[in-house]
């Protein structure tokens, strides 16, 4: 069902303090904490005693009390104090699970720890670049299979219908799709041409009229979710054309983490190429794409019972295979996986 050696998003750096947050990743109970010196840890949720979660105890300074009988375990996992025992019983320790920090993100390794590779974090590009804006994203639980949701951000067609008042405009209902295949994920994308503006972007782009727009939706292993929008004047757009000093381009970063087989957090941030001092802009981004997120969120939950209990065959349409794609793509990444 998941991938597990891989990074994902555990929580936003900031909401990570001097403080015990209990948080569920691939069906696993985890536990974070930022350490005194600043460098976060996460362990196993589960006292070795009776399984109490440690978030239910104290910190100690750096050391995690069960809130049981006072096992104490360091940021290694190590018990090192064992009250009620005349010694420190051996099998008395936790599992813990590598982490990074980075563009504003905690990551946690799920799989072997002995596999962490900090290259492996997908990369943001221009994340550091001062010309472009960012917005401060945020985090959406979804009460749904991260799948089907990874099945919307590969689908540029449900924005026609689910997002008329923000992201929909001319030609996203029945402008033909484009499919690219990789080892680690799909591209499904499309360039429009000579159309308007979207409402949500028509007060960013720097020109006036109608535009070329690209849709590109991508889904990299084992969840992370690209979609970059160009708008461009009219004459301009297309696969093999130049990007116009003019173009608007908005990136918008999606990380889902599973949480089980039934919810998924989904951390997003937008990145775009102008206006990189306005906070206004920025908020407005963040906004429209809250309200837009939600829209999907009730969609797609709606879906998940709808799936989970059907009592008919489903039906596959042309705009599915992008994402039918890209799950064989993840399937055979977890078969590999597990045979290893």
């Amino acid at each position: 069902m998941f991938l597990n050696n891989c990074w994902y998003i555990a929580a936003w750096s900031l909401d990570i303090e001097h403080a015990l947050v209990a948080r569920t990743i691939l069906n696993k109970n985890l536990v974070l904490y930022r350490q005194q010196n600043g460098v976060v840890a996460i362990l196993e949720d589960a006292c070795p005693h009776r399984k109490l979660p440690l978030s239910k105890g104290r910190l100690l300074g750096d050391i995690v009390e069960c809130g049981y009988h006072g096992l104490q375990f360091d940021c290694s996992g190590n018990c090192v104090l064992a009250p009620t025992q005349s010694s420190i019983p051996t099998q008395a320790r936790v599992r813990t699970y590598p982490v990074l920090e980075k563009y504003g993100f905690v990551w946690v390794w799920m799989g072997d720890p002995a596999n962490a590779d900090e290259s492996k974090i997908f990369d943001i590009p221009n994340f550091e670049n001062p010309a472009w804006g960012k917005t401060d994203g945020g985090v959406l639980e979804i009460a749904c299979h991260y799948l089907w949701v990874t099945d919307n951000l590969l689908d540029p067609s449900h924005v026609a219908w689910v997002h008329q008042s923000s992201f929909g405009g001319p030609g996203t209902g029945d402008t033909p799709l484009q499919i690219k295949t990789f080892d680690d994920g799909v591209v499904v994308s499309r360039w429009i041409y000579n159309q308007a503006l979207p409402p949500y972007y028509a007060p960013l782009v720097k020109f006036d009229g109608n535009c070329d727009r690209l849709q590109h939706y991508e889904v990299r292993t084992p969840s992370v979710c690209i979609n970059r929008s160009i708008f461009t004047p009219i004459g301009t757009g297309g696969q093999e054309a130049e990007l116009d000093e003019k173009a608007y381009v908005m990136v918008s970063y999606n990380f889902l983490t599973p949480v089980d087989e039934n919810t998924t957090a989904y951390y997003w941030l937008q990145h775009y190429n102008n206006d990189p001092h306005d906070t206004a802009i920025a908020k407005q981004l963040n906004d429209g794409a809250i309200m837009a997120f939600n829209e999907d969120r009730g969609i797609l939950e709606a879906v998940h019972i709808g799936m989970k209990n059907m009592t008919t065959p489903k039906l596959d349409l042309g705009l599915d295979a992008g994402s039918l794609r890209y799950r064989k793509i993840l399937d055979r990444a977890i078969t590999k996986e597990q045979a290893g």
